[in-house]
């Protein structure tokens, strides 16, 4: 059964804030270089959009025009202004996925959604986009739901993967799972790239960061897999350590506005090459990662 494209006001519109709540978040990053950045990723991550109101009250409170505001916004491809569903759905268009049958796919998810690309379901349940480019062209197509990546996908398997988006997939799983996924990482603030092609793990170039935990100070790799939780760093650091996270070039410190849903430790965002934003825990040994593809 196919769903009709949601309206700003349907069912599936997301909770805003009011005012208070956006003055909270500003003052959470009053200090920050990259505040204005930052405050608009946390308000995404609570409504899951930026609702014009709050981008409204964001100009007052700081003092800049809604002109500057609303050019960060949409400058940046991992904001989204409008509301958007429960599950997200990304399809790749880029070159190598289309001569694969990428197009097939998306007229396909059109079809079981009801939607176009850009349009969300009038229960709320799933947003369809489109993105020129994932960076793993010899996979495609590609079709990315709720932060799990699904490689070779053709018409047939479409069904399948919005009933497991429905019903809840299970998390990344390690070598083999599909949906363990090279990515290439960036710094929200800066958007300086963080890949580091000198020092591969997992046979891919690493993510460079720098970290701070018990009064020390010093450099992390991660694994560029999404899913991965392999890392290298010159002393080890406990089980259960929440660590502080930089950026090698700007130093400033990458934190989320969100929890970590399993744990309770902060987020760590980084922008994703295509478009988007990826999250892990902050949590030495908790696993728990998001990718949110806009």
């Amino acid at each position: 059964m196919t769903r009709a494209a949601v309206t700003s006001s349907g069912p599936g519109r997301p909770e805003e804030l009011d005012p208070n709540e956006v003055r909270a978040i500003l003052a959470r990053h009053n200090e920050d270089r990259g505040g204005l950045i930052a405050t608009l990723q946390d308000v995404q991550a609570r409504c899951g959009y930026l609702p014009a109101d709050v981008l409204r009250t964001v100009a007052a409170e700081t003092g800049q025009s809604m002109v500057d505001v609303y050019g960060i916004a949409t400058f940046y491809s991992c904001f989204s202004l409008t509301p958007r569903g429960r599950h997200i759905v990304s399809a790749c268009l880029g070159t190598a996925c289309h001569v694969r049958g990428s197009a097939r796919v998306v007229d396909e998810l059109r079809r079981q959604l009801g939607i176009e690309a850009g349009e969300t379901t009038e229960d709320g349940e799933f947003s369809l986009e489109t993105v020129n480019c994932l960076g793993a062209c010899a996979l495609g197509p590609v079709v990315v739901i709720d932060g799990h990546y699904f490689s070779k996908v053709g018409k047939a398997r479409v069904r399948q993967l919005l009933d497991e988006a429905s019903a809840g997939f299970d998390k990344a799983g390690g070598e083999g799972d599909e949906r363990v996924f090279p990515i290439e990482a960036g710094c929200p603030r800066c958007n300086h790239s963080l890949m580091d092609r000198d020092f591969p793990i997992d046979g891919h170039p690493s993510i460079r960061l720098s970290v701070s935990c018990d009064h020390k100070h010093g450099w992390l790799r991660l694994s560029a897999l999404y899913g991965s939780g392999d890392m290298a760093v010159p002393h080890e650091i406990p089980d259960g350590t929440v660590v502080s996270f930089f950026c090698p070039y700007c130093h400033e410190r990458l934190i989320a506005g969100s929890a970590c849903p399993d744990c309770g430790a902060p987020m760590v965002p980084m922008i994703v090459r295509g478009g988007g934003i990826v999250q892990i825990c902050s949590r030495r040994g908790c696993l728990y990662h998001l990718l949110d593809l806009v």
